[in-house]
């Protein structure tokens, strides 16, 4: 498996910000790590060793990012409108640092992306896909929650609001979003076992909002015996892939 790593100083984060990319060529699918995870996060939990196949075969190319939770959403020794502030830079990182990175290492300038994650990672990678389906035509998240409030109770701003799906999705009005969505492949997945219970609360939200709104989406609900852990995560990844056609 050909594996490369890059870093660079982030102008949008004033710090150094580092990923790894598996594979010559294929699909680029971008790997959100879980709450405060690094780029190493997906190897270091056999991720990457479940996806060889995609990978060897060329179907996928995997790039795997840092986070910025802990001096984001996570940091609750900071106001949440500060976290929120910094959250929006990392957003400027990912969208004007990263994804252009992507398109240059796959040769091209309109190629669209895969956006997965478990856990924090899939509420990342669900904001992500939701205000930038122009960039992401696939989501697959795993275990995750799509609101905001487990990090800052009450308080709402706008970049509480407008990164928390179950809050400006149901108010979202414009068709091009819409629209995209319903051409877009959604896949929301969640176990029903140990340590998944705010996770299954805000997978039936989004089921509703999305149903509402007439957006197709495979809502997956595994197991009892399905915990919110990286042994399940390492099986639904590849598995959503196969059924995708990858």
């Amino acid at each position: 498996m050909k594996v490369e790593y890059y870093k660079w100083h982030s102008d949008n984060l004033n710090r150094t910000m580092e990923l790894k990319v598996y594979g010559w060529y294929g699909k680029p699918v971008l790997i959100f790590p879980c709450q405060g995870g690094r780029f190493y996060e997906a190897e270091d939990f056999s991720m990457i060793s479940s996806l060889r196949i995609f990978i060897n075969e060329g179907k996928i190319k995997i790039f795997t990012i840092d986070s910025v939770d802990n001096e984001s959403w996570c940091c609750l020794s900071k106001h949440p409108a500060e976290r929120g502030k910094y959250h929006q830079q990392y957003e400027y990182y990912v969208i004007k640092e990263v994804v252009p990175f992507i398109r240059k290492h796959c040769n091209t300038d309109y190629i669209k992306l895969i956006a997965t994650g478990a856990s924090m990672g899939a509420y990342h990678a669900a904001n992500f896909f939701f205000k930038h389906p122009y960039i992401f035509d696939t989501v697959i998240s795993l275990s995750g929650v799509y609101d905001l409030r487990g990090f800052v109770g009450e308080y709402v701003d706008e970049y509480v609001y407008f990164n928390s799906p179950l809050f400006y999705l149901p108010n979202l009005e414009d068709e091009y979003y819409l629209n995209m969505y319903r051409k877009n492949k959604i896949i929301i997945c969640v176990g029903q076992g140990a340590w998944e219970d705010e996770m299954l609360d805000d997978t039936r939200q989004l089921e509703w909002i999305l149903n509402y709104k007439n957006i197709p989406a495979w809502i997956d609900y595994w197991g009892h015996d399905v915990n919110h852990d990286w042994p399940w995560w390492k099986i639904q990844l590849p598995y959503f892939l196969n059924c995708l056609g990858y």
